[in-house]
């Protein structure tokens, strides 16, 4: 067994995983420890959780490594950390929480919001983004925490991102990666630093800096273990924890995206775009590009709501009967989806989908969007339109990207849950009209951390000969010239005109619904 084996942990919405790689990248082990529930609703819109289940699963999946996959955990060389973005944390000055985290999906809102001034109200609406930075303030979960409970929010010492908490609990300092900075707080992302002091941020937000991590650039080391918590990890004390990123900007890395006209797609919960730039830029107006998960580099995101998250959709309302059979066949429902889009035309019979299920920062007014409904269509159009809007989407989003860099994509990878479907990766090639690739790990965020390890442990000098050496791809699919023609017609005149010419309608449905709020 290889001494330079790397553990990767890779704390998701839905379940954690411990993984370990070997320096080629090549995955040696895998442990996956599901939360049941994945988040509490204590109230309607609320997503909370016990910080303490993300923990538990941390030492589970760590343990299962050993235990089932008879790994021993003297060949690990180190260990990473990656997790979901915007999942708030607050404790006090011993590291203990003093109330459930707040999960990305929450969807409470600030109302009383804290004033900016006289001088940069002026300045936002000249700039014409009051809207915008109210948003920012809205929905800051310290600007909640210090209007509905204020007497928490005073007692609370340190407010993490979860990275921020777990990183506490596995080297007993209040420090985290800088790449995981991805939310609601004070944060320059053009310094990739907390703001400085003159910055509006912090007018914005109730929050002050020495609540606030000690920031550490990705690849270098944050802490040694912890006696106790290697203890509980079954490994050894004071392995280095070596800074990672958050869970989107790793699976860019991971998939190899670190060219800067390589696209990375994700096809997960949120579906999104990406690509790897050594300055900063911002794609869309006003919204910030993201750290990246190499150090002075940044990520130019573009997100679909609820991406993927349709297909599960799609299985909860119309799939019992694929449930049924895959239970029977002992398959995953899933691999049984491509049957229902092979039954099927591209373009669906005209059937077309706006995958606007949840309002974007810059489309707040929007819904989602499905037209072109026939006596014809069934349950796999519907199937299909889904798939079919969301890559329709994604074309748009690297569009959109590619007139902001000013030079096309050559390359595109995708990653992601969804993109272990053949169907969606070839719809995806087909209405991009270009060569998708899937890499050969699907783990890719897992792996993205693995490589930040791999770098701060000098076993490759630096993030580029770690990609090199540590991503590969396992298959391409290749666009359909008649397939392509169909969906470019499509695209070009239906789709791209579906939210300007729906947008007032979302209006009125808005005034008169109140939703969204």
């Amino acid at each position: 067994m290889n001494a330079q084996l790397l553990l990767a942990i890779d704390v998701g919405t839905q379940s954690t995983r411990a993984i370990v790689f070997d320096a080629a990248g090549h995955l040696i082990a895998r442990a996956q420890v599901v939360y049941e529930p994945s988040y509490r609703s204590p109230q309607p819109g609320w997503a909370e959780q016990d910080v303490e289940v993300y923990w538990r699963a941390v030492i589970d999946a760590c343990q299962m490594l050993w235990q089932l996959h008879q790994v021993p955990p003297a060949s690990i060389a180190g260990v990473s950390l990656t997790t979901q973005r915007d999942t708030m944390v607050c404790c006090d000055a011993q590291g203990r929480a003093l109330r459930p985290a707040i999960v990305w999906l929450d969807q409470r809102r600030a109302s009383r919001l804290p004033p900016l001034g006289a001088f940069w109200n002026t300045a936002f609406a000249v700039a014409g983004a009051r809207s915008l930075i109210t948003h920012f303030q809205r929905e800051s979960e310290a600007n909640w925490l210090s209007q509905h409970e204020p007497a928490l929010w005073s007692a609370t010492d340190k407010f993490l991102f979860l990275s921020g908490w777990l990183t506490r609990r596995l080297v007993g300092d209040f420090v985290d990666s800088s790449a995981c900075q991805v939310g609601f707080v004070p944060f320059d992302y053009k310094r990739l630093q907390w703001a400085g002091p003159r910055d509006f941020k912090w007018r914005a937000i109730d929050v002050r800096l020495a609540q606030l991590p000690r920031l550490i650039a990705p690849g270098a080391l944050l802490g040694q273990l912890l006696p106790s918590a290697a203890a509980e990890l079954g490994l050894a004390a004071n392995l280095p924890l070596i800074a990672a990123a958050a869970d989107k900007a790793c699976e860019v890395l991971g998939s190899g995206a670190l060219a800067a006209d390589t696209a990375a797609l994700s096809f997960g919960t949120s579906a999104t775009i990406n690509t790897t730039q050594s300055r900063y830029l911002e794609v869309q107006r006003l919204l910030p590009a993201y750290p990246a998960a190499s150090p002075g580099a940044w990520n130019t995101e573009i997100q679909i709501h609820r991406g993927f998250w349709m297909v599960s959709w799609f299985k909860r309302e119309f799939a019992h009967r694929e449930q049924a059979l895959a239970l029977e066949r002992g398959v995953a429902v899933e691999s049984l989806f491509d049957e229902l889009i092979d039954s099927v035309p591209p373009g669906a019979l005209g059937l077309t989908l706006q995958a606007y299920w949840s309002p974007g920062v810059l489309e707040p007014d929007a819904k989602g969007a499905i037209v072109g409904f026939g006596d014809v269509h069934t349950r796999a159009h519907l199937y299909r339109a889904i798939l079919e809007g969301l890559a329709y989407g994604l074309r748009s989003g690297k569009e959109q990207t590619e007139r902001k860099l000013g030079f096309p994509l050559r390359r595109v990878i995708a990653a992601g849950g969804g993109s272990q479907s053949d169907a969606a990766m070839q719809i995806t090639a087909d209405v991009f009209a270009q060569t998708i690739e899937r890499p050969e790990v699907y783990e890719s965020s897992a792996l993205g951390a693995a490589i930040n390890l791999a770098v701060g442990l000098g076993v490759h000098a630096n993030h580029a000969q770690a990609v090199a050496a540590m991503t590969r791809s396992a298959r391409s699919f290749e666009p359909d010239a008649t397939t392509s023609r169909i969906y470019d017609e499509l695209y070009r005149e239906v789709y791209r005109e579906l939210y300007p010419r729906l947008s007032p309608l979302y209006r009125r449905i808005r005034r008169i619904t109140g939703y969204p709020s």
